[in-house]
């Protein structure tokens, strides 16, 4: 079966490389146009740009699939299948219509819950137990065509969006190359989603890491662990970012004014953690930090050399 494959993000490599180990002939990889990158502004290739060069692949960067000639370039690959894996672009109709068994996306999440572009933040910011990899066929909708397979993993307490989307990468690449053959033989059903149960996932903003202690030591350990690795959870010391690369809700300990820095006694259950933040319904134990400029380094080690930190009251952003 000839395979065009369109991603951009590092969570589409593994499954742009399982296709070209499976039966499957990979024709072509579509790909994000280079964006300028650090202080020199060079050109950055995506990382599929550069698994698929390092495969040999042919490579094509469109900034638009809608003009006629990028469409026709398209079908001159011949493709019988289109796999998109978090390629960042709508495909328009016109290029739905080339391949004679759809447009596959591999989605990150158990459709329909948390369509659209950030479903892995947003399950760890409700709180989810599970989440998971949905196979479905494209149509003119954001994330809205019949799913023709999934698979379901739970959400564990230390998953943060960087950790949960390697599993994710990993689950979707696995799943990718059985669910094309079995559609290719007319063995799977595509199931139409329940709009009922449709939510909606929205672009993670670098606002959003700006820590509001009034919220509860719940939300904010979800928060530091959803935007985890990007922008990251964080707050402001002597007009300096700090950011919490870990945390835990703590139970037993006494609450104060939100924001207030406090000691921890090694009788709590924060043992691990080196201070506490009092939020508005309990007390956040922070675990790793990174200080503006510095390396990350243990709560423990950054209290000991800040000492003046406990008793404080950090600002309240969000």
């Amino acid at each position: 079966m000839r395979v065009v494959f369109m991603g951009t993000p590092q969570f589409a490599v593994p499954s742009l490389e399982h296709l070209t180990l499976s039966q499957l002939e990979v024709v072509a990889v579509y790909t994000a146009p280079d964006k300028p990158a650090g202080r020199g502004r060079s050109l950055l290739p995506s990382p599929v740009k550069k698994a698929a060069l390092a495969l040999n692949l042919p490579v094509v960067q469109p900034v638009s699939l809608r003009p006629a000639e990028a469409v026709a370039q398209l079908a001159d690959f011949h493709p019988e299948v289109i796999v998109v894996a978090a390629y960042g672009k709508l495909l328009p109709q016109s290029v739905l219509d080339i391949p004679r068994y759809g447009c596959l996306n591999i989605h990150p999440s158990l459709l329909p819950r948390y369509r659209g572009a950030a479903p892995i933040p947003a399950a760890i910011l409700v709180g989810d137990a599970f989440t998971g990899v949905s196979i479905m066929l494209l149509d003119k909708g954001m994330d809205t065509g019949p799913v023709l397979t999934r698979a379901q993993i739970p959400i564990a307490s230390l998953d943060t969006t960087g950790l949960l989307t390697t599993k994710l990468s990993q689950i979707g690449a696995r799943l990718t190359p059985e669910a094309l053959l079995f559609w290719s033989r007319g063995e799977l059903t595509p199931q139409p989603q329940n709009e009922a149960g449709a939510t909606h996932s929205v672009p993670v903003t670098k606002e959003q890491g700006d820590i509001d202690w009034r919220l509860s030591a719940i939300d904010i350990w979800r928060r530091v662990r959803a935007f985890q690795p990007w922008p990251g959870a964080y707050t402001r010391w002597r007009g300096k970012r700090l950011e919490l690369i870990t945390a835990i809700p703590l139970t037993g300990v006494q609450a104060q004014e939100p924001g207030r820095v406090i000691r921890l006694s090694t009788k709590t259950d924060g043992a691990q953690a080196g201070f506490g933040v009092a939020t508005g319904d309990g007390v956040l134990g922070v675990v790793r930090v990174q200080a503006e400029g510095k390396l990350a380094m243990s709560a423990a080690d950054f209290i000991r050399g800040q000492p003046q930190l406990i008793g404080e009251i950090l600002p309240t952003g969000g």
